[in-house]
């Protein structure tokens, strides 16, 4: 039976209950902006407050009658060709830990991709599960990890048969990607699920030119931000399952363990109509986005000192298995200068924010909200940009590691190390010592340096280096990097 895109039920049951003049004596304390503070009201307007009541004996019945989240859930569903979808108003942060939650429970083994996303990292520590890092494939040229290799997997389970499943980061947030229907085989011959981090790719399903999109792959649970390259409000978040391996009520168990019983019906609201918005329209809108990041692309080409990475730099033998094009990764390193110091010119003399920045790329993403219009400022700053290359000069040398030195090793359990006796050292004696919190840069978020891994002395100088050119490294208790928290020799 065909299913009625049309239909968005959390924001038609936002109208029905403005339209029947509900009189609430339920938070929010706000009651429809009558109480808010006026200051914030001007600043907000009243339709934030207005959209924000209660999921259950607000936007539904205190039972749940009416379904309302129940049948936005299965339209999503449906949409992206899931059996089931759950929303989450706490992110993809949240989402991921529930997926890995419900195919590992403590100390059993789970291979997960060494370039996952710190919020994996949490999932590790919270749950106790056992990473079995699988490597990401290093470009030595360009110095940028993307996803692990299908061999890499495939030998991590012959090493450890016992892992109950695998998780991978696809697509990156540089747009990278991996071989997702090769990777479901190879979990699927041994009865595993697969788990992926797709939290950059809400966009994929809704247009052919665009890479596979996780479900369509044969993944098991995929997890998806809307409001990264989807029109949902921050932290709006879908999981979704198919197959028989991890079972609904597990994983809506699971998410129940860290999900919020105060969700946001403005987020709720945001996911239903961005459904809407691309069943119905997707496909065209998709498609005018990827015209215009080929006309970007071409253009910023033609800027001196300015390359943008395309699929011919990304995927190939060792690389990426395919390439979404419209994070608009651009290298900087041809104007002498580094992603951090363009990031901050730009934003500082051309109002423009660029999203990653790191030792020598920025990215520019682009989504099917831009046009002729935001694609002009972007251009016209990148080219002011390549006039003032000389004011950017010499940008502070950041000393990335090779391959084999970026790989620590794995001593204890994240969670042990985390939890355990730690002190603050001074970074000049870290090297040599159990991590016991992350170091992450951020964007993207990726630990450089995660609890229970063995400092090296080259992870020192990268992140020490880093930051004196620009790196944020917000997670770490001391985040100048003059102390770093370590396990007290003896105690892991």
């Amino acid at each position: 039976m065909a299913v009625d895109h049309t239909q968005a039920p959390v924001l038609e049951a936002l109208s029905r209950y403005r339209q029947a003049g509900e009189v609430s004596f339920t938070p929010p304390g706000h009651k429809q902006a009558r109480g808010a503070d006026p200051e914030v009201r001007e600043v907000l307007g009243d339709a934030v407050f207005h959209g924000d009541l209660l999921a259950s004996g607000g936007l539904d019945d205190r039972l749940g009658t009416g379904q309302v989240l129940d049948r936005a859930e299965a339209l999503m569903a449906d949409a992206v060709h899931a059996s089931h979808t759950f929303f989450s108003t706490c992110g993809s942060s949240l989402s991921v830990k529930a997926a890995m939650l419900s195919v590992a429970g403590p100390h059993e083994k789970l291979l997960v991709g060494r370039d996952a996303h710190k919020s994996v990292v949490s999932g590790l520590i919270l749950s106790g599960v056992r990473p079995i890092w699988v490597d990401p494939q290093w470009d030595e040229e360009r110095r940028l990890a993307h996803p692990p290799s299908v061999e890499a997997f495939e030998r991590a389970f012959e090493e450890h048969p016992d892992a109950r499943g695998a998780l991978v980061t696809s697509p990156t947030p540089y747009g990278a990607c991996a071989d997702l229907d090769a990777l479901a085989q190879v979990c699927h011959r041994r009865g595993r699920p697969l788990v992926v981090d797709e939290a950059w790719g809400a966009h994929l399903p809704f247009h052919p030119d665009l890479p596979s999109w996780a479900m369509d792959a044969g993944a098991d649970i995929c997890v998806t931000s809307i409001h990264k390259m989807g029109s949902g409000l921050e932290q709006g978040s879908v999981f979704h399952l198919r197959g028989d391996l991890v079972q609904p009520t597990v994983l809506k168990s699971r998410a129940d363990l860290f999900g919020t019983t105060s969700p946001s019906v403005l987020l709720y609201a945001g996911l239903d109509g961005w459904r809407r918005q691309m069943a119905l329209r997707g496909r065209d809108l998709l498609g005018r986005a990827l015209d215009l990041a080929a006309r970007v692309r071409a253009a910023i080409e033609e800027i001196d000192g300015l390359h943008v990475n395309d699929r011919a730099d990304f995927c190939g033998p060792g690389l990426a298995d395919d390439f979404d094009p419209l994070p608009v990764v651009i290298d900087v390193s041809g104007l002498g200068t580094s992603g951090y110091r363009a990031a901050d010119w730009l934003r500082e003399h051309r109002s423009v924010d660029a999203h990653l920045a790191d030792h020598r790329r920025i990215s520019a993403q682009l989504t099917h909200a831009d046009d002729d219009a935001t694609a002009g400022i972007l251009l016209d700053a990148l080219r002011d940009l390549s006039r003032h290359a000389a004011d950017l000069r010499p940008a502070p040398e950041v000393e990335v590691p090779t391959p084999g030195e970026l790989r620590l090793e794995q001593v204890c359990l994240p969670r042990d190390a985390y939890f355990g006796e730690v002190e603050d050292v001074p970074v000049h004696a870290a090297a040599g010592r159990i991590v016991a919190e992350m170091l992450t840069p951020y964007p993207p978020g990726i630990p450089a340096a995660l609890p229970g891994e063995r400092l090296d002395g080259p992870v020192v100088r990268y992140l020490t280096s880093g930051v004196r050119a620009g790196m944020n490294v917000p997670d770490a208790a001391d985040p100048e990097l003059k102390t770093v928290r370590v396990l007290v020799e003896g105690s892991g």
